[in-house]
C-alpha cells in the first residue's frame, strides 16, 4: 500500500498567517504540522508516500523531507493546481500509485493513542473495500458525518450538514484498495465545485464495503485548520510530551521503533538536533536509555 499527504489550499481560515507559508509548514508545538500525518502514514507500515502541494509551496515541503531517506521512507512529489477537493488527490497521485491500494491523510489532522499502529496496520491489511475512521465532536457541521444504526452499522455519510443528526465526524485518514482512482474519477463535483471525500466514501458504502472505525476515549484526533485548534493541537503535544516523556508526531522515532532506520541513523539525526530537547530524547532513544 501507497500513502498520499495532502497539503495543498489556500490556509484561508488562517490567514494572515498562511499569507507567506503553508498551513502545512506552521509549527504544531515542536515540529512542523505535516510531520503528524506523515508519522500516520508510518505506523501503518506505508513507507512510499506521495507530497501533494500547490506550486508556490511544494518546494518547500521538499527542502524539508527530500527524499526519505532520513526516515527510511521514499517521497515523490506532485502539484495540485487548484484545491478542487480532497478526492482530486487520487487523480493527481493517479499515474504515481499504478493501480496499487491507497492510504490518504490530510496534512493538518493529527491522530494520537495507544496502540495506534495495530489500528492502522489492520486498516491497511483489508484487502478491499475501504476504511475510514470516526471521532465525536462538538462542531460536527464542519466535517463529513457518519450517521450509524442501533447496531452500530453505516446508513449514511453527510458532508457538512447544516442540521447533523450525529456527532460523529469523519477524520482526515481514509484507506482504500486498488480501485480508489478509477472509482475517483467517476465522481462529479458537488454544488461547491469540488470532488468531495464524502461522495467517494459514499460509493464504498452503497456497495456494502465501507467500514468505520469508531475511534473511543483512548485515542486523540486534532484538525489544526483553524487558529484556535492550531492552539489545541499544539497545547496536546507539548502536554503529552513534557508529562510522560514520550515524543507525538516525531518521524525518526517513529522510523526507529518500526524498524526503517537503526540506531546509528537515529543518533546522527539526534545529533543534528542537540540543541533541542526533541534532540535530547532522541538520543536517549537511540542508547536505549528510553522507553
Amino acid at each position: 500500500m501507497k500513502g498520499i499527504i495532502l497539503a495543498g489550499g489556500s490556509g484561508s481560515r488562517l490567514h494572515p498567517m498562511t499569507l507567506a507559508a503553508s498551513k502545512q509548514l506552521l509549527p504544531v508545538y515542536d515540529k512542523p504540522m505535516v510531520y503528524y500525518p506523515l508519522c500516520t502514514l508510518m505506523l501503518a507500515g506505508i513507507r512510499d508516500i506521495l507530497i501533494i502541494s500547490t506550486p508556490e509551496d511544494l518546494p518547500q515541503f521538499r527542502r524539508l523531507l527530500g527524499d526519505g531517506e532520513r526516515f527510511g521512507v521514499h517521497f515523490a512529489y506532485a502539484i495540485q493546481p487548484s484545491p478542487d477537493g480532497i478526492a482530486q488527490a487520487f487523480l493527481i497521485g493517479r499515474d504515481w500509485l499504478g493501480g496499487e491500494a491507497c492510504a490518504l491523510a490530510l496534512g493538518d489532522n493529527l491522530i494520537h493513542g495507544d496502540h495506534l499502529s495495530a489500528l492502522l496496520r489492520q486498516a491497511a491489511a483489508n484487502p478491499a473495500g475501504a476504511s475510514v475512521f470516526a471521532y465525536q465532536v462538538r462542531d460536527p457541521e464542519r466535517y463529513g458525518v457518519v450517521l450509524f444504526d442501533e447496531a452500530g452499522g453505516v446508513l449514511d455519510i453527510i458532508e457538512k450538514p447544516a442540521s447533523p443528526a450525529s456527532n460523529w465526524a469523519v477524520t482526515g485518514l481514509y484507506f482504500y484498495d486498488a480501485r480508489v482512482t478509477e472509482i475517483a474519477a467517476s465522481i462529479k463535483p458537488s454544488a461547491r465545485g469540488e470532488l468531495e471525500i464524502t461522495d467517494l466514501n459514499r460509493v464504498y458504502l452503497r456497495e456494502g464495503t465501507l467500514r468505520v472505525e469508531r475511534l473511543s476515549r483512548g485515542y486523540a484526533w486534532l484538525d489544526a485548520g483553524t487558529p484556535d485548534s492550531l492552539i489545541q493541537a499544539a497545547t496536546y503535544v507539548q502536554t503529552i510530551q513534557s508529562r510522560t516523556g514520550m515524543l507525538v508526531g516525531c518521524p525518526e522515532e517513529v522510523a526507529f521503533r518500526m524498524g526503517y532506520i537503526g540506531a546509528d541513523e537515529l543518533r546522527a539525526h539526534a545529533g543534528s538536533l542537540h540543541k533541542t530537547e526533541l534532540g535530547r530524547i532522541l538520543h536517549e532513544l537511540a542508547e536505549g536509555q528510553h522507553r
